[in-house]
């Protein structure tokens, strides 16, 4: 008797001229799910030690709170000198700022570097990509001195001004690979059209240069909120802070440290993050994927 032919394809194994579903094997589900609950632990104990006394978060093992309490929110908004409202907002103000600067400035930049021929091209495009190599340590020192010169420390303005000067080689970098991706046969038929580089750059590019957008703004979003160090460096009116240097304050090596209110605010300002990166999610993912980044 003849036997049939068999292609054997991922996921089967062919045994006795039949195809056979390979099982996934369930100690793989259960190390993956151990290994997320790990990485995710630090952050159920500090949302369970939110609702926790002071007295307890060290004593207690369990993560369920024996007696559980709202007090950590409420004395942590009002435990500074300013309600914690005020530190969200200059949160919001910089991230907002930096969002817009880096959208605007960086897709510009990208655009020059992926569409357009001028001296020295690759001489400024290998300075940019050196530039992403310098840490913030060497930088920050000439900018302090550059801004307290012009009086603008302990404003905004030190933490923006880079942003809307493309500084971020990064981002100018992603949406450098994005734009080379497009096919320029779009550029020539807007050209036809009477579009000028502006045209071309707001009506053909930037439409499809969403994924790429979306991606920097999710980024900007996330290491801007999180940024401690210079954020402390040009901002020295209580007033001024933003949530990092905030909650830095609540730590106090004179005292005992209030570790039930830090913890209660510290969740307060992990919810933009990851309702922000929950979000764009999708756009994140694709934006990463269409620009050859891994």
């Amino acid at each position: 008797m003849a036997t049939a032919e068999l292609t054997e394809r991922p996921g089967t194994r062919v045994a006795k001229g039949r195809p056979r579903r390979v099982k996934r094997r369930p100690l793989t589900h259960i190390g993956l799910i151990a290994f997320g609950f790990a990485m995710l632990y630090p952050l159920i104990w500090m949302l369970s030690s939110s609702f926790k006394q002071t007295a307890d978060i060290f004593t207690e093992p369990g993560l369920i709170p024996s007696n559980p309490t709202l007090e950590n929110y409420s004395d942590g908004w009002n435990a500074l000198g300013e309600p914690f409202s005020t530190y969200l907002i200059n949160s919001g103000i910089v991230v907002l700022g930096s969002i817009i600067g880096n959208l605007v400035a960086c897709s510009l930049a990208a655009y020059a570097f992926a569409r357009l021929e001028f001296k020295f091209k690759k001489v400024w495009f290998a300075v940019m990509l050196g530039s992403m190599m310098l840490p913030i340590h060497v930088v920050i020192v000439p900018q302090y001195i550059m801004f307290a010169q012009v009086d603008m420390i302990n404003t905004f303005w030190p933490l923006l001004l880079p942003k809307l000067l493309a500084t971020d080689g990064f981002f100018v970098f992603l949406m450098v690979q994005f734009i080379r991706g497009l096919p320029r046969d779009l550029d020539e038929a807007a050209r036809i059209d009477g579009c000028g580089h502006w045209g071309i750059f707001f009506r053909i590019i930037m439409p499809l240069c969403v994924p790429a957008l979306a991606t920097t703004a999710i980024f900007t979003f996330i290491w801007t909120w999180n940024d401690f160090f210079s954020q402390l460096i040009f901002l020295t009116d209580p007033e001024m802070y933003t949530v990092p240097v905030a909650l830095r304050t609540f730590v106090d090596a004179t005292s005992q440290t209030p570790w039930g209110p830090v913890f209660a605010m510290s969740m307060v300002a992990l919810g933009p993050i990851f309702g922000f990166f929950l979000a764009g999610q999708r756009y994140l993912v694709r934006g990463i994927a269409t620009t050859g980044l891994k």
